[in-house]
């Protein structure tokens, strides 16, 4: 039987989740901005799934907004706070995920400046030097990852919030990875906009939101509805809203749980490696989220290895799934100071609810072999 380990990419969905959704996909069929009984039957479904993710998220139901995504919602979050604005600057992360760094990219063209945040090689931000570039000038925007996708790092961005505000901007979260694996309350924190998704939670795919607070000045994307406060145009993907909802009560019950289960293997895992020759682990010993190891082995291209595990039936990514394919080393680890022969290498594996210790047993025994059988081959 595969193991799959391979769930910052996306999670299963989860089977009480499906049965929540099954309603909204062969009964109640009705549009809901309609106001008749169908449609007022679809609004309440939308209605109660938008109060579960406030619950889990710590925000207020009314300041959550539909999207497809975490893509979208990073698109919403940057594009809708500069649109119509006089251009200054937006700051990122320089390991933020490819939804943020290349919308941000795309602003340069529209005029603004573009800077990255420098990131230590724990995947902290250097955080005098990010509150000398704030001083530096005008700020619109600031787009900084709670839990990054490939390392797991925990940053700690409330830190950054009365900085940033300081300067005149907004900070804007992109909590994807964050959403269901730690406590998140956006309320608490005083960010201003924040990114969560639906498949990164045992949800559907193809569903996500943005959580934005009323005094932010946002533009819509595109035009012709006035759903979701005229903020994301377009008729209700009900059944999977009401997924969404559902994925995050159980994700919101099941806390606890699920972090203490997952960390567990990850320090299973952590421990194994160290006992292998020629692995480095990324960020060893920075805040990490708990079910994320990224590690390389010396002598390994990542992509080879993981194909290699793969033949061995165990499912894992060199990195993110949105750069897979581009035969480049991490973006992340490569603004982390990390050398790009060492970068080249990266292997993520990343535990989910349903993993076991026997698995990562099982795991790092496949990798011993891989390695154990390359290494005369690599001798001078």
């Amino acid at each position: 039987m595969p193991v799959y380990f391979d769930n910052n990419a996306t999670t299963r969905l989860d089977p009480r989740v499906l049965e929540a959704m099954l309603p909204y996909l062969s009964g109640p069929y009705g549009n809901a901005s309609s106001l008749h009984r169908f449609g007022r039957a679809a609004r309440d479904a939308v209605e109660r799934a938008r109060e579960q993710l406030a619950m889990l998220a710590g925000c207020q139901s009314r300041e959550i907004i539909w999207t497809s995504g975490g893509t979208e919602s990073d698109n919403l979050a940057l594009k809708g706070v500069t649109e119509g604005a006089l251009p200054t600057r937006v700051l990122y992360g320089a390991t933020e995920h490819p939804a943020v760094l290349e919308t941000a990219e795309a602003l340069r063209a529209r005029g603004w400046g573009v800077e990255t945040v420098a990131i230590g090689r724990d995947g902290l931000i250097d955080g005098p030097r990010f509150e000398r570039q704030l001083a530096a000038g005008p700020v619109r925007l600031v787009s900084l990852m709670r839990v990054n996708n490939e390392t797991g790092v925990i940053q700690d961005v409330a830190r950054a919030v009365d900085p940033v505000h300081a300067a005149g901007g907004w900070l804007h979260v992109d909590a994807v990875q964050a959403l269901g694996k730690i406590p998140l309350d956006f309320t608490a924190l005083r960010a201003d906009l924040m990114s969560v998704s639906s498949h990164k939670i045992y949800g559907p795919k193809g569903i996500g939101a943005l959580i934005v607070r009323a005094d932010v000045e946002l533009a819509p994307l595109h035009h012709g509805g006035v759903q979701e406060r005229g903020l994301r145009g377009g008729t209700e993907n009900v059944a999977s809203i009401v997924g969404f909802g559902a994925a995050a009560e159980l994700a919101l019950q099941e806390l606890d749980a699920r972090a203490a289960h997952t960390q567990s293997l990850r320090e299973q895992l952590e421990s194994g490696l160290r006992s292998l020759p020629g692995v480095q682990i990324f960020a060893d010993g920075a805040p990490k989220a708990p079910n994320t190891v990224q590690f390389a082995v010396a002598g390994y291209h990542g992509e080879a290895l993981l194909m290699q595990l793969d033949r061995k039936g165990f499912a894992v990514s060199s990195g993110s799934a949105c750069s897979s394919g581009k035969g480049e080393p991490s973006h992340v680890l490569l603004g982390m100071g990390i050398a790009y022969e060492v970068a080249d290498g990266a292997v993520r594996v990343s535990f989910g609810k349903d993993n076991s210790a026997a698995e990562v047993e099982q795991f790092l025994a496949a990798l011993a072999a891989i390695t154990q059988a390359a290494m005369p081959a690599m001798q001078p």
